[in-house]
């Protein structure tokens, strides 16, 4: 019996495009978008090891700064930064609101320290998840399976007894694999079906 529904944040509970915060950067250096793309978000691995934990803000910023030359106080940078976060998903808003009522709710997502303490802390609806397990904390990022478990204890709650909510179907399968009820999140309208075959209460 499900008593526990997880949501991932990014593009599920709040739409978020990188390419937002990249054109504003861009105007601030002396490189290119590829370039700068390819610093922050690529194989770089600085924005996995900012998402797991492994460098604090300013560690982030000041590497950003040197490697693209960006002229810019950390304020203003981390103000464009999670702006990448622009437009919130209203249907899914009011489907927590919804399911808050029979199930537990849980906040399961990889997001660095500013974008939770910027733009997901400042959610009006924050208070209605009952665990939040987030990879700068956890020290883990989807979909290794720390994290999953991390929500489980926190939830108290076996496996069988979740679903896991996921825009990127690796992580909602990795979720599967654990025995958790993993479902890749493409639009609402499918959404409500799989939880419904779940016999979800909506």
């Amino acid at each position: 019996m499900i008593k526990a529904v997880i949501f991932d944040y990014g593009n599920v509970i709040h739409k978020w495009d990188n390419d937002v915060f990249l054109k504003k950067i861009v105007k601030k250096s002396d490189k290119g978008y590829e370039y700068i793309n390819e610093i922050i978000f690529g194989k770089s691995g600085l924005h996995h090891r900012f998402e797991i934990g492994n460098i604090s803000p300013e560690d982030f910023f000041g590497s950003v700064k040197k490697e693209c030359n960006i002229s810019m106080p950390i304020d203003e940078f981390f103000n464009e930064f999670t702006s990448r976060m622009f437009e919130l998903i209203e249907t899914t808003v009011k489907l927590i609101k919804e399911l808050k009522k029979n199930y537990k709710i849980g906040l399961l997502s990889n997001t660095s320290k500013p974008d939770f303490e910027y733009v997901m802390k400042k959610l009006k609806e924050f208070s209605l998840f009952d665990s939040v397990t987030l990879s700068f904390e956890v020290g883990h990022k989807k979909p290794d399976k720390e994290i999953y478990l991390d929500a489980l204890k926190k939830l108290n709650l076996k496996p069988d007894e979740c679903v896991f909510i996921d825009d990127i179907k690796e992580y909602s399968d990795a979720a599967s694999i654990l025995g958790i009820h993993g479902i890749h999140y493409t639009s609402h309208e499918k959404l409500i079906k799989e939880l419904k075959k779940l016999n979800v209460r909506i």
